[in-house]
């Protein structure tokens, strides 16, 4: 069972020379929910694979002068449209009707926008081929007991790990830099026969504040795709100079499919932050932000 999330808040491992990070590819699905970063001060376009028939927002502005808190520019039948934040810690939703179908994306305001999300139409799968297995909720968390408990059962009963991909990062986590805050990956473990993967994760915040998130709203990148999570074990809050340790799994792929992800992989992990940033970190935005180089991944 996966998060019906596909949350698009993310984190690059890129610099200057690899911006190209930011311009995302996701598959059209009208079931899942597509959260998409914006920013204040860049645009961020979203494209279909052909003319869009009809947008309805809430929270949006067409000339900038009606209220709203994001302002869109769209001219009917094109088949992309742009958007840009006009208010800190903004949402709002388009629901998008094409192909005879409806859309749906929240727009969020983030310090770390995707620029460009070009949207596809799914492949047409082949009979029950390549698709994810059906993973239950009781099933999830036992995943995650098995995780944390890897060490013990690794020692006492080899076989009940047998199959259980493992990697750690011995001192050194993947680390995700949000500026004020880290999400550094410790550990990784992939299920193969459960097409999941799960992550023991340490949040570190830098500030003087209260870090608040949304606890199942972890995601994966990999390479230009995003994986929402299927579960996760957090309590959604990190302490002033604090430290939080996380669990999430990630299951599939958001169109249903089998992930089949290494655990060579450079992930990156984010998630919906519901607290504000300090002024001095919202007011320093540059063209490329700090936080897309994580620490030691260049």
């Amino acid at each position: 069972m996966k998060s019906i999330i596909s949350l698009l808040l993310l984190i690059a491992n890129v610099g200057v020379a690899q911006s190209s990070k930011e311009i995302l590819q996701d598959f059209l699905d009208e079931n899942v929910l597509t959260v998409v970063p914006v920013a204040s001060n860049r645009v961020t376009t979203i494209s279909f694979p052909s003319g869009i028939e009809a947008i309805d927002g809430a929270g949006v502005t067409l000339d900038g002068k009606t209220p709203g808190v994001f302002q869109l520019a769209f001219n009917k039948g094109a088949a992309f449209l742009s958007v840009r934040a006009l208010s800190p810690l903004a949402s709002a939703n388009l629901n998008i009707r094409w192909n005879e179908h409806t859309y749906v994306f929240e727009l969020v305001e983030s310090n770390a926008p995707v620029l460009s999300l070009n949207m596809e139409e799914p492949p047409a799968p082949e009979e029950g081929k390549n698709r994810a297995p059906e993973v239950s909720p009781t099933t999830l968390l036992a995943l995650l007991d098995k995780a944390k408990a890897f060490p013990l059962l690794k020692k006492q009963q080899p076989e009940s790990v047998a199959d259980v991909g493992f990697t750690t990062y011995d001192g050194h986590p993947l680390v995700s830099d949000f500026n004020d805050y880290e999400i550094q990956i410790e550990q990784a473990f992939r299920f193969n026969a459960a097409d999941t993967l799960v992550f023991r994760a340490g949040i570190t915040n830098e500030t003087n504040l209260p870090l608040v998130y949304q606890p199942d709203s972890f995601v994966l990148r990999a390479g230009n795709r995003l994986y929402p999570q299927s579960i996760s074990e957090a309590d959604g809050t990190v302490p002033p100079h604090g430290r939080s340790l996380v669990y999430f799994a990630i299951t599939g792929t958001p169109d249903g499919g089998r992930n089949e992800l290494s655990l060579k992989n450079a992930f990156t992990v984010l998630f919906t932050r519901l607290s504000s940033p300090p002024p001095d970190i919202t007011e320093t935005n540059t063209p490329i932000p700090a936080h897309l180089s994580p620490k030691g991944h260049p």
